[in-house]
């Protein structure tokens, strides 16, 4: 099995990827700068076309059995509605979304090579049901992956390619903040559960990192 995981040197890709090394698993961790260690790494900046380009060419035809797209930024941390700049809403769009829809694009010759499946990390904050305000481009930003991974569950489904998109949880990292409700080991826990109950029957599905489902 061959995992290649996006954003994977620190926070929750740092800990998937421990993880699925501690599993067995060959994992390949992507990341923009030099790479915290020795393991297989690529460098890749997911805004960057050319990045991905040469991803694909260092892969060459090597299979991949998941993916997992969970390099994400989050730039309106703590703004209020008079902050927003035009830069946080490009920059959100082109990690968040553009970046995984790339991605997915780079290496889907290698998903169909491995009969591989493609899970998403989006986040409960995307849910169109669920709107408390604030954070307008965060959210904005991971409810255009979920409907991103949805309608690619629909359009890989014939090649059975299962795409699932999920919430991590709120979790204390870099990102999450101390205050935040699970570790990080909680959340790879509960995300590679899902990763592994991923299948046909459960391509499109949107949960949380316990397997609760969250609504649209």
């Amino acid at each position: 099995m061959t995992v290649l995981i996006t954003g994977a040197a620190r926070g929750i890709g740092r800990g998937l990827r421990d993880a699925f090394a501690a599993r067995g698993e060959e994992v390949i961790g992507t990341c923009r700068g030099t790479p915290p260690d020795p393991g297989r790494w690529i460098t890749l900046d997911v805004r960057n076309p050319d990045d991905h380009r040469a991803m694909a060419q260092a892969l060459g035809a090597t299979p991949l059995s998941l993916l997992v797209c969970n390099a994400g930024i989050y730039p309106d941390k703590g703004m209020t509605v008079f902050d927003y700049p035009a830069e946080a809403w490009a920059d959100a769009f082109a990690v968040n979304v553009t970046g995984v829809f790339l991605t997915v694009q780079a290496l889907l010759p290698n998903l169909r090579r491995g009969a591989g499946r493609i899970a998403i990390l989006s986040s409960a904050m995307g849910s169109d049901a669920r709107a408390p305000g604030g954070s307008y481009v965060y959210r904005a930003s991971k409810a255009a992956v979920l409907n991103l991974g949805r309608n690619l569950a629909t359009d890989l489904r014939a090649e059975g390619i299962a795409v699932g998109i999920y919430h991590p949880g709120w979790v204390r990292t870099e990102m999450g903040g101390p205050g935040a409700e699970i570790d990080t080991d909680t959340a790879v826990r509960g995300l590679m559960a899902r990763f592994d109950g991923l299948d046909m029957g459960t391509s499109g599905c949107f949960l949380s990192q316990d397997g609760s489902p969250i609504p649209f």
